[in-house]
């Protein structure tokens, strides 16, 4: 396993929640149609590239999550013009089209992507990057290439995490993606996106995790009901402010809420045995199951 091919603990079986109320299959199957009717108009208008206005794409993109079934709400400043570093944690493929809906970039995507059905070729006609995460080689030539669009001036889109996670727990921002804005001299556009029940419950629904294929994710998003999609623009980090890849990428991660550490143990099963004296959760194992004991301090 290469040390640039981080996993998630989250798998569908211990993250996804079932859905509280679900919509009825009629409704359903009319979502997914809509969803491949934009899609098909996407990849019909691909070839005029950048002459579409990029408030159509915009537009276009938040259609999408909203033909799901998916209410979108975009918080924080808007994305500045010129070459930028779009950045965001990682928790569903509908990621993809709320990130163009707050600016359109090429995306950052692993070559598995390219062999999607209908998506793959969308993704290669819209200039994405794609990265072989086995190949560490491979890697410099990757983010050359990213510093590259950067200094032309376009905006390329990052999942720095590598892995998708359940949206209750995340993983760390992998550095190498940085370094092509610190080559490039560009500003980097944090992202943070949340998904949500209409109450302010988890919605777990939309997660994209472990062995869950494309079709059963697109399946459960349709047959979701009140899912809400949050997506928190956070300010730019101009060029310059941080010397190092390190600390660009510790600057441009989200924190992570206590109860988001506790699901991360919890599905990893990485501890046990009696709280410590840091509060640390007491995890065990019962009947085959791993339980929270005794949740941390507030």
């Amino acid at each position: 396993m290469s040390v640039w091919l981080p996993t998630a603990p989250c798998t569908p079986g211990a993250c996804v929640e079932p859905a509280r109320a679900a919509a009825a299959v009629p409704r359903a199957v009319l979502r997914l149609a809509a969803v491949a009717a934009l899609v098909l108009a996407g990849i019909v208008l691909s070839p005029l590239g950048g002459r579409i206005p990029a408030e159509w794409v915009r537009r276009w993109c938040r259609t999408i999550v909203r033909a799901i079934g998916v209410q979108v709400r975009i918080t924080g400043a808007a994305a500045p013009a010129g070459g930028l570093l779009l950045v965001a944690n990682h928790v569903s493929w509908l990621d993809i089209p709320l990130l163009a809906a707050v600016r359109p970039a090429r995306m950052l995507a692993k070559t598995e992507v390219r062999q999607w059905p209908v998506a793959g070729a969308l993704a290669a006609r819209g200039g994405c990057l794609f990265i072989e995460r086995d190949r560490l080689r491979a890697l410099p030539g990757t983010v050359a290439r990213i510093a590259g669009a950067l200094r032309d001036g376009a905006a390329v889109t990052a999942f720095p995490e590598g892995s998708t996670w359940c949206g209750r727990a995340q993983g760390r921002f992998r550095r190498a993606v940085f370094q092509a804005a610190l080559d490039a001299g560009v500003p980097v556009q944090p992202v943070r996106l949340r998904y949500r029940q209409r109450d302010g419950g988890p919605g777990t629904a939309a997660a994209f995790v472990g062995e869950d294929s494309l079709l059963a994710s697109l399946w459960r998003v349709a047959r979701a009901r009140g899912l809400v999609a949050e997506v928190e623009v956070r300010p730019v980090i101009p060029p310059g402010v941080h010397a190092h890849r390190r600390a660009l990428a510790h600057a441009a991660q989200p924190a992570v809420p206590a109860p988001a550490w506790t699901h991360a143990a919890l599905v990893a099963g990485a501890l046990s045995g009696p709280q410590d004296q840091f509060g640390q959760p007491q995890i065990g194992v019962h009947g085959g199951r791993t339980q929270i004991l005794q949740l941390p301090a507030s």
